[in-house]
Formats: C-alpha cells, structure tokens, sequence
C-alpha cells in the first residue's frame, strides 16, 4: 500500500495508504455515517464529484456483490451502471471479506472501476473537522508522486448533466399506469418499487420537454449537485403543471426542483445529510421516521409561496424542510429517499400513496 496525503481545501492534512486505484483525484469532501451499504453507496449518482467518507470504521468486511442485471433491466444489487463517487476514505479497510453473495474485494472493485481509496484516515476526526468548518473540497495526493496534484471544480458544475441518461429508456411497457420519470440521477430502486407496483416507467433526460407525452404521472428522481444548476427543469416542471393537473412525486432533487417551480428558495447546507438515520417528523403530528438521505442542499422552508403549499416534514436535527405537500396540485415531495437501498423501510408507502393519486385522478377524468 503506497502513502497517501488527503488535503483539505484549508491545508488540514489527513495521512494514509492506498486501497484502491492508484492516481490522485480532487472533489468535494462528504462523509456518511451509514454502518453498511457501500456497494450502494458508491454506485449512487448523487455521489458525483465527492470524495465520500465512511464514518464507521470496518469497512470491506462483506466484500462486493456481483454486478448482475435483472431482466428488467435494472442492476439487481448496486443503484446504477458504476462507481459515480470519486474517491472513498475509510479509517479499517479490511482485506479479507466474507459473505454469501460477495465475488470480489472492495479494493479489486474500486481498482477495476478506476476509483481511489483511502485506509488509516481517522474518519471521525476528519468528520468532526467537516462539521466545524463544512463541507470543503480536498486532494488525495500519493506521498511519492507530490508535483502529481490534481484538480477539480465542484461550484458552477452540472453533475445531474453528467449523470442523467441521454435518451428515453423505458421498463415495464405496457403496465397499467404510466409514468414520466425525470432522470437527475436516479437511484435504481426507485425505478424498481414504481415497476413492482405496477407501473411503466419512461425515463427521461434531465432537460427533456415531456410535456406533450401521454402519461399518468410525474416522478422527479434523486441526484448531486446543486439544483440551481437546474433551470431547464425547473421550467418543463412549471410548464407541466400550468397545463396539466397530473400528479407529482419527488424524491431529493426532485424535492427541490418541485419547490423552485413553485418559487421557493434552495441553499446549501454546511455539511449536509447522508446516512441511514436521519430523523424525519411529519408535521402536525408525532410521527417520526427513520429515513436515508443523501443530500448536500435544502428547501429554505418560508420560502414556499402558502398558495402553491405547505412543508410536511422536518428534520428532527436541524429542522431542515424534508417535505412538501402541495396544495395548488396533486402533488408531494421528500428530501429524504422512501426506496432506502440500504436503509430503513419506514417511509415505502410513499410510493402506494404516488399511485393512489395517479389513480384518482383517473376516476375523475
């Protein structure tokens, strides 16, 4: 294993060796307090960019899952087709794996996937180090190559660009139910828990105009970066619904992007959201969930104009807008991710509560 340095944008160096492929990179520095789930984690496109940090401190125990493809087309245990995260920093990599399903290290992946990675980094330290300061953007530099120094820009890209499909796929042609599925980065199973209710899913680009299409309903998917870098969907959004009372939903971004349509105000948050355990309370009642996220902006929640809606969820941390329930249209959103590949289940009806309305407003037509 070669030395490796991990420079933060404000000179604080972290020093360790190197599990995966061996090239310095450069991104946004994140870290995830998940205590399982990196086969997802990494392949989630909302990763794009950043140099994703594991707060727990064993990591590769449980080795990496084939990547096979169901006949739906869908990868059956990662989120998209590859490693969309830049680097991934971890304090224990453990180089024997064990478990039922594994064909291969996380060190062999990461190096078949050009993918760096970092062990020996005291993660919560460097996490503590995020907290304080916020998110920053770092360097992995190996220790004997130092005129190697790379660089990367994260403010002012369009990630959901470079991480949105080209071209309309469809899944599940000819199901019941047909929805429009806005591609920012989707995550896998969000395609799944729509097919395995029934529905057809045509996945469009990012900035595709679907307006004139013949659909059901709107879904608005996950993925990185900043949304304000997303104009061009916020307008086909609000093109849709002034000629179109079919329902909506969103998870993540397409929180978002749903709210800026409807006039609201995103900014970014020191360090953002990404784990397993993120309390979230509806609003107006007791109910709490126990939600995955994966987020580095918000909804600013006064911002939301009260004719367009009301948010519906909040963060039981920073009382952050997690929700939205509009009521100018039959529509809702999450910041949080109701699919939870890995992570709790508890917020899944979202998706029964999606079809409902799409089926409502069938009957009313």
């Amino acid at each position: 294993m070669r030395n490796v340095t991990l420079v933060l944008e404000d000179g604080t160096k972290f020093h360790g060796k190197s599990f995966g492929y061996e090239a310095p990179v450069a991104g946004e520095v994140v870290f995830n307090t998940a205590m399982m789930g990196y086969p997802e984690s990494l392949t989630d496109p909302s990763y794009a960019g950043q140099l994703m940090t594991l707060t727990y401190p064993l990591v590769g125990n449980y080795g990496v899952p084939p990547f096979s493809i169901e006949e739906n087309g869908l990868p059956t245990f990662m989120e998209s087709d590859k490693i969309y995260a830049s680097a991934i920093i971890v304090a224990d990599y453990s180089e024997e794996y064990s478990h039922w399903n594994a064909v291969e290290s996380l060190a062999e992946w990461l190096k078949r996937e050009h993918v760096p990675g970092i062990t020996g980094i005291d993660t919560r330290e460097l996490t503590k180090v995020l907290r304080e300061h916020g998110v920053m953007m770092g360097k992995i530099i190996f220790d004997d190559e130092p005129d190697n120094i790379p660089t990367a820009e994260y403010a002012g890209v369009n990630f959901v660009d470079k991480v949105s499909c080209k071209e309309i796929v469809r899944y599940n042609e000819g199901a019941g139910k047909k929805v429009v599925l806005v591609d920012c980065g989707v995550k896998a199973n969000i395609i799944r828990c729509l097919i395995n209710r029934g529905c057809e899913v045509i996945r469009v680009p990012w900035n595709y105009d679907y307006t004139d299409m013949e659909f059901d309903g709107l879904f608005l998917a996950n993925g990185p970066g900043d949304p304000d870098m997303c104009e061009e969907a916020v307008k086909i959004i609000q093109k849709q619904m002034s000629r179109s009372d079919k329902p909506i939903c969103g998870i993540c971004m397409g929180n978002q992007l749903l709210a800026k349509a409807a006039g609201a105000h995103i900014y970014k948050l020191k360090y953002g959201h990404r784990s397993h355990n993120q309390p979230v309370r509806m609003v107006g009642t007791e109910k709490c969930f126990v939600t995955s996220q994966n987020h580095g902006y918000a909804v600013v929640s006064d911002s939301l104009p009260e004719s367009a809606g009301k948010v519906s969820h909040i963060n039981g941390n920073d009382k952050t807008c997690e929700g939205v329930m509009y009521t100018n249209a039959p529509a809702f959103t999450v910041q949080f991710h109701p699919e939870a590949c890995g992570g709790p289940h508890d917020t899944a009806y979202l998706f029964d509560k999606f079809i409902s309305l799409m089926e409502e407003n069938k009957k009313c037509r």
